[in-house]
């Protein structure tokens, strides 16, 4: 067809209309031809196509492709997650060894106000950082489109924001930490004294870790995970080093491990902000400057409903804290909560990385018009339905990655706590005390994959509005199970139930979202441009199929 199409070219009006003779190997390479080798015939023959035609029924089911096979995708996901999932676990192995070492101490009340003021500062942290959560799909859609100062201006806004609204917590938790730490902590609590004093030396940081989160966010939205990776080596070794000195040498107690933490994130901060100039990324005048209206808006619009998830998210784990906290006024219930919590973060963080694969990956193939050889840059061949189905068949993709690595997770995390716990803590009461909670920490650890993987296409998507919603519905069932807990006397293992119960709720809002509600649900439907794509084995490569049922 091609050749024909090229012969009538040339020929004008009264070219053959029978088209030329096709060898048995030229009609198995119409049929089952990679798009690419398809659209090199026709530059070469001076006629145009997109993909092979629907009459090759043949598709792999939707369910099924979504499954790690070892193609170019897998290929193409684990080179953004495996660098996340380092750079990203740095930071709980970190919070891990802090936990070790004041549990080294002997005394479940420090490892009780340490675990208070952590949640207290993160409450903080993460009311603030909904701003590099909205950075990196920005950056990924304007970087991907090949606007490289766009994505500038994205994180000079996100850096100015950062730099205000990090310096109102800062002032609230350093000069008055016993109001934040009230919401957690009772002040007439045991460990009060413990936590405040963590609190405030802990918060001198908070700057420098939302410039970091954001260095983070706009490396990460350039598809560069190996940067932030060894920032994260550099600065956390620092931290390793510091925590038994100054915990023990100088004998600063749980203040020396606030103090070590707090060191290394500002050498953080400041290795970002030096990495991001070098990338003309960011210019210093920007970090004062303050952006137009205007330029705030894609950040203000998403960042509104990306703050309510926020605050959902604060409630439901600051109920959590203090719940554990009110327990027992020896510290041993909130000791126990402090280490299970440790070990379910490490777990935690291998999810996030697929989440913020699944924020970069999926607007980035939409941006590029579906990625590889398919998009603007092959030609346009695939169009807006081609960059839709080419960004389902990733998010489906990163879906199957995450539900098989956290059921890993979960199974290796019920297996090792029993073997964990004696590192975190010499005291029996509270040995005793985790091994509950611990199992069904690991339950919960088994639903984290389709979860965060949904988070991370639904942010990737923009949609923050239903991210948002489903949250704060979770959130509502889970401090309904923390209040009955509370009524009936139950124990540590409680709070995991509840956090179970909100994780079911996020299961199915999200997934409902992805299979029925999102933009990706309806890839290529009722259209007759639209294109599904398989990679076979070779030598055959990438097949699309062009047809009004290619999303079947």
């Amino acid at each position: 067809l091609l050749e024909t199409t090229a012969m009538r070219r040339r020929e004008g009006p009264h070219a053959a209309t029978t088209p030329p003779r096709l060898q048995p190997a030229v009609l198995l390479l119409s049929l089952l031809a990679p798009c690419t080798a398809l659209r090199g015939a026709a530059a070469r023959s001076g006629g145009a196509v997109a993909c092979i035609d629907s009459a090759v029924q043949h598709r792999v089911p939707r369910w099924r492709d979504a499954l790690p096979r070892g193609d170019e995708l897998d290929d193409r996901i684990l080179s953004v997650a495996l660098p996340s999932i380092a750079n990203l676990a740095v930071i709980p192995l970190v919070g891990a060894v802090d936990t070790f070492w004041i549990g080294r101490m002997g005394d479940a009340l420090a490892l009780a106000g340490q675990g208070a003021a952590n949640q207290v500062f993160f409450s903080t942290y993460f009311l603030i950082a909904f701003i590099p959560t909205i950075t990196a799909p920005l950056v990924a859609k304007a970087a991907g489109g090949g606007d490289i100062d766009g994505a500038a201006r994205r994180v000079c806004e996100a850096l100015f924001l950062a730099n205000v609204l990090g310096a109102l917590g800062t002032a609230l938790l350093v000069l008055i930490p016993a109001a934040p730490l009230s919401v957690v902590l009772p002040p007439t609590a045991p460990a009060f004294e413990y936590a405040r004093r963590y609190l405030r030396l802990r918060s001198l940081s908070l700057i420098p870790a939302l410039l970091s989160s954001i260095g983070f966010a706009a490396f990460r939205g350039l598809l560069d995970n190996v940067t932030p990776l060894r920032v994260s080596l550099a600065s956390n070794a620092l931290n390793l080093v510091l925590d038994p000195v100054l915990i023990f040498g100088a004998r600063l107690g749980v203040a020396g491990a606030a103090v070590a933490t707090a060191a290394s994130e500002v050498f953080a901060g400041g290795l970002y902000v030096a990495l991001l100039l070098r990338r003309r990324l960011l210019r210093l005048g920007a970090l004062l400057t303050p952006p137009r209206l205007s330029d705030l808006l894609p950040l203000l619009r998403g960042g509104a409903a990306m703050l309510l998830r926020q605050v959902a998210l604060n409630v439901a784990f600051v109920s959590a804290t203090r719940r554990t906290q009110l327990m027992d006024p020896t510290g041993v219930a909130a000791a126990a909560y402090s280490i299970t919590n440790q070990v379910y973060s490490l777990g935690v963080v291998v999810m996030l990385a697929m989440q913020a694969a699944g924020a970069t990956l999926v607007p980035s193939a939409l941006a590029r018009g579906g990625g590889g050889e398919g998009g603007a840059a092959g030609g346009g061949a695939r169009g807006d339905g081609g960059a839709t189905a080419a960004a389902r068949r990733v998010a489906d993709r990163l879906i199957g990655w995450s539900t098989l690595i956290a059921a890993g997770l979960g199974l290796a995390q019920a297996a090792a706590m029993p073997y964990l716990t004696p590192l975190f803590t010499p005291l029996p009461a509270v040995r005793e005390a985790v091994a509950a909670p611990a199992r069904v920490a690991a339950l919960v650890t088994l639903t984290n994959g389709p979860i965060f993987a949904g988070e991370g296409i639904m942010m990737g998507l923009g949609a923050f509005g239903p991210l948002a919603a489903v949250t704060a519905a979770g959130v509502g069932v889970m401090v309904a199970g923390l209040s009955l807990s509370a009524r009936l006397g139950l124990g540590v293992a409680s709070v995991w139930w509840s956090l179970l119960a909100f994780h079911a709720v996020l299961l199915v809002g999200q997934l409902g979202h992805h299979l029925r509600l999102s933009p990706l649900a309806t890839a290529g439907r009722g259209a007759s441009s639209s294109v599904e794509c398989a990679v076979l084995p070779p030598p055959v490569g990438e097949v699309c199929v062009a047809g009004e049922d290619a999303a079947a």
